[in-house]
């Protein structure tokens, strides 16, 4: 199924949002909550699966509802659809401020995997699916699971991060993150999550026992502040402050 050719504009530094236009009988799908805003004459529907043409027919969006589930994320994704006569727009921004990252599957050969909740928003013809790593146990124990999300298609796909946006191209390369850093790569490139090194280091070095590592040639997307490492933070804070009240 070929995806809908959406255009778009992301808007903001640090809090953005992305609108994206939709021509006459156009869809956009997006996480269940993601809608910022719409303007007239788009509806909006809720779905068990994607709607691509790999999901077609209840069993199709039954086992493509269930694989989402096993990502964490809901069972459900939205479709916006423009039932007017001219050009309408309609907006999606992520739960926590960063930045939000335009990928043309197109341009990128037709595929991303990225983390289970890296997606936001994409047009319709998407293919959601899923993707395990490797070495499950490394990838059990690394923090952030061993399934990715796998996103198909020909057209535009919007996911979020958390901070800033470093993107890195490497060239038969290896490059080591935390395991939270990681947002999105092209499956040119082998993923795994791997000991972080010595067991001085691991338990006293504030790295974490584990780093996700990716080797060989594609793009990489990371995020500055991953979210975990934020909500710790803000957990920590706030032990601190009722041990003080106390």
């Amino acid at each position: 199924m070929k995806c809908d050719e959406v255009d778009y504009e992301i808007i903001g530094n640090d809090i953005q949002v992305v609108e994206v236009e939709l021509d006459p009988g156009e869809t956009v799908i997006a996480e269940a909550g993601a809608m910022n805003y719409m303007e007239s004459a788009i509806t909006f529907e809720t779905k068990m699966g994607d709607g691509s043409e790999a999901t077609s027919g209840l069993f199709g969006k039954l086992f493509s509802a269930g694989k989402r589930l096993m990502t964490g994320e809901s069972l459900f994704l939205t479709h916006f659809t423009n039932q007017g006569e001219g050009k309408r727009r309609v907006a999606f921004s992520a739960p926590f401020p960063g930045k939000i990252i335009p990928l043309d599957l197109m341009q990128l050969g037709g595929e991303v995997l990225c983390q289970k909740d890296a997606f936001l928003a994409a047009a319709l013809g998407t293919h959601i699916s899923i993707a395990f790593t490797k070495r499950l146990g490394a990838g059990f124990f690394g923090g952030e699971g061993f399934i990715l999300q796998k996103l198909s298609g020909d057209g535009m796909v919007f996911t979020h991060a958390c901070g800033a946006v470093v993107e890195k191209k490497l060239n038969n390369e290896t490059i080591r993150m935390d395991t939270g850093a990681l947002v999105a790569f092209t499956p040119g490139l082998d993923y795994s999550i791997e000991l972080s090194g010595g067991l001085k280091s691991m338990f006293f070095g504030g790295e974490g026992l584990f780093l996700t590592t990716l080797r060989g040639t594609g793009t990489v997307w990371m995020q500055s502040l991953p979210f975990s490492r934020l909500a710790e933070r803000i957990n920590r804070a706030q032990l601190a402050s009722q041990g003080e009240d106390n």
